[in-house]
């Protein structure tokens, strides 16, 4: 099996998993809330994951994306 971890497409950098945790911790939210049925609280986890997704464009443009100079990937022996 081929590790190919150098693969630029996988965005294991800071930007992608802080978008990816933040719009995770939205989406379970908001999933709670409707089964709550509160409808204003799904609507700021929508929020949440759209912000999510700023912060990770954010964050890339900032250096911190797989391509960025402020990133350094680490080694996976």
């Amino acid at each position: 099996m081929s590790n190919q971890h150098g693969d630029p497409g996988h965005g294991d950098s800071p930007a992608a998993w802080t978008a990816v945790v933040v719009m995770l911790i939205g989406i379970a939210a908001g999933t709670v809330f409707f089964f709550l049925h509160m409808p204003t609280l799904v609507w700021v986890c929508v929020g949440v994951v759209a912000l999510g997704l700023v912060l990770g464009g954010i964050l890339a443009k900032a250096g911190y994306g797989v391509k960025g100079p402020r990133f350094t990937p680490k080694s996976h022996d």
